[in-house]
């Protein structure tokens, strides 16, 4: 994809400019007036301010773990997620064995602070999986993810035998009944899903909701049937605690694995974090340069109470910072 390509698309989308969809009346413009510095995970705190906590916190321009903190901070600062002595397990996406610079896979500088951020909130355990495509792992190895969990204090778990899951019943579920999820998530005190965006051909988009096929054993079920309700349905058995998104370099085209840098939208360098599952999903959704009404989960999703589809309706933070 040519730059003054990405240049013109981004002018229609999201891409946190100031005629972006995003930008309407709740929304707060906050700028930086110093380059982003990364606070050590014990001691971030939420910056001053008397508005209430936006619904989706939107930062460009700082690096991977400034943009996190940053985000984490706007939210209440990790306190608000994680109390001493839980386990947390936090989801990326590991799926494919591609190298970060494909941005196939949640890139590992965001797992590796979000790990130090919630050890520095005192939890027991910090926990990372995924239920990978490719082996797994290569997938671990080669995402970099392996390395930056241990590195910073967490653990990795796998994915890849049925064994690792429990079947749950899915009150509520039209196309799912019972699902077999990890485990570990099940067990989890704080249940944070950490994706990467990307354009899929099923899904049309992968971002939060997607990314929780991932904890489940039985992908194929919702591939042979209706994919778009049964991402819906899981979340009557499992709905994440935090919802973060890696937005820095979305993948538009040759989803979901990637094939070059080519595929990558280089100028977009973004991080949306949310409670609400479908808010992030629809700001997403606009990144792409899609409608999140013509996403079919996200509109299902909402009809069915998990969160909001009306952006312009939303109180989002929108931040600027400098990297």
């Amino acid at each position: 994809m040519k730059t003054n390509t990405r240049r013109d698309f981004l002018k229609t989308t999201l891409a946190l400019g100031a005629t972006a969809t995003l930008a309407a009346p709740a929304l707060r413009t906050l700028a930086a007036s110093k380059p982003a510095k990364t606070t050590p995970a014990s001691t971030a705190k939420t910056p001053a301010t008397t508005a209430a906590t936006p619904d989706v916190v939107a930062i460009k321009g700082g690096t991977r773990a400034a943009m996190l903190d940053r985000a984490i901070a706007e939210l209440g600062g990790i306190a608000a997620f994680v109390k001493k002595g839980q386990k947390v397990v936090i989801k990326p996406n590991i799926g494919w064995d591609r190298d970060p610079d494909l941005c196939a896979n949640t890139h590992p500088d965001i797992i590796a602070r979000l790990v130090a951020l919630c050890l520095g909130a005192g939890a027991s355990e910090v926990s990372v999986f995924d239920h990978t495509c490719h082996p797994w792992e290569k997938c671990y190895k080669n995402s970099g993810i392996a390395d930056a969990v241990k590195t910073a204090g967490g653990r990795m778990l796998p994915g890849n035998d049925e064994s690792y899951y429990r079947e749950v019943k899915v009150p509520g579920g039209v196309t799912l009944t019972t699902v077999q999820i990890h485990k570990a998530v099940l067990d989890s005190d704080v249940f944070i899903n950490v994706p990467v965006l990307k354009v899929h051909g099923g899904g049309k988009i992968t971002a939060c909701m997607k990314n929780l096929m991932g904890m489940i054993w039985d992908r194929k079920f919702y591939h042979k049937n209706d994919l778009h309700q049964c991402i819906v349905d899981v979340l009557h058995a499992k709905k994440p605690d935090l919802n973060i998104l890696d937005a820095y370099h979305p993948m538009m085209r040759n989803g979901p694995q990637g094939k070059s840098s080519e595929d990558l939208l280089t100028d977009t360098k973004t991080l949306l974090a949310s409670r609400d599952i479908v808010a992030i999903d629809a700001a997403g959704a606009k990144i792409l340069g899609k409608t999140p009404d013509d996403i079919g989960h996200i509109r299902i999703a909402a009809e069915s109470g998990f969160g909001r589809i009306d952006l312009e309706k939303l109180n989002i933070a929108r931040i600027k910072m400098t990297a």
